[in-house]
């Protein structure tokens, strides 16, 4: 058969269709809370946010995802009422409202939460400015909310994922400092690596004076087109300066995984048997057996 980067996706989506057929996903010891960060904007970040929550979900967790930015991608791909008249997470980190008060459940997805954000968020951060603890008010909501399902008898959540803006203000400091992990995605293109070493810096800034548990525990590669060589050396040199926390499994470059948004969908239910959802599918099973930090 001929070896073409064609053929080799074929034959590791095979591969990834039987490894992952009928798998559930090991649940955490306690919930792990995970900031998906990248000051770069275009990266996949809102991609990986919701498509591996939905593939936990799909695996047997219970996932709570928190929209963090005031654009509501994530939101509008979960298919999440985010409308101005909407309670949102700008309730919650402006106004001080229980983030039981927020959360919906994600339709026809089991095990799957989301606390929205609209576009009155846009104007959180300068309201956050003066108020008192701003960057713990995230991490506060969180864990009174974690209280709040085990006083109430519901399931403990496995993960929450936090999807943050593209840049370094209150709202991702917020998600920084609420967080014990941060998972990077990382686009396979030449700047890449530029960009990381600022967000590791400010990552390091975060860690020395507002959480010092805060770790980098994934990085992935996105839009990863295996056919280019420059794809290949962005991943070499990521693995070479990051080899504990890189991933395995890359995210491919696909059409799938763009259109799946639009009908207010994640890729997995758009179109599960696709290199974009195998992907995330396996990119979310990898994560659950890495050991929490």
């Amino acid at each position: 058969m001929e070896d073409t980067p064609l053929m080799r996706e074929l034959a590791r989506d095979h591969a990834r269709r039987k490894q992952l057929d009928g798998v559930e996903f090991a649940a955490p010891e306690t919930t792990r809370v995970i900031t998906i960060a990248n000051q770069k904007g275009g990266v996949g970040k809102t991609s990986t946010t919701v498509n591996v929550a939905a593939a936990l979900a799909l695996g047997g967790l219970n996932v709570l995802v928190i929209d963090a930015d005031p654009q509501g991608n994530t939101s509008t791909a979960l298919n999440i009422e985010h409308h101005a008249e909407v309670a949102s997470m700008y309730e919650v980190l402006v106004e001080s409202a229980p983030l039981q008060d927020v959360v919906q459940d994600v339709p026809d997805m089991d095990g799957l939460l989301c606390a929205p954000a609209t576009i009155n968020l846009s104007g959180a951060e300068i309201e956050l400015v003066s108020l008192v603890a701003r960057e713990n008010r995230l991490r506060n909501a969180i864990r009174d909310y974690l209280e709040h399902r085990d006083d109430d008898g519901l399931p403990s959540l496995d993960y929450v994922l936090i999807d943050c803006p593209p840049s370094l203000g209150l709202l991702t400091v917020n998600a920084l400092v609420a967080a014990r992990e941060v998972l990077i995605p990382i686009q396979a293109e030449y700047y890449a690596l530029e960009g990381l070493s600022l967000l590791l810096n400010n990552i390091e800034l975060i860690r020395q004076h507002l959480n010092p548990d805060l770790v980098v525990s994934s990085i992935l590669l996105t839009m990863y087109d295996a056919r280019t060589r420059l794809a290949a050396q962005v991943a070499q040199d990521v693995r070479e300066h990051f080899p504990e926390q890189t991933l395995e499994t890359t995210i491919p470059r696909s059409v799938r995984i763009s259109e799946a948004p639009s009908y207010g969908q994640t890729v997995l239910t758009y179109d599960p048997g696709s290199s974009g959802a195998l992907a995330y599918r396996a990119a979310a099973h990898e994560l659950t057996i890495r050991p929490a930090p």
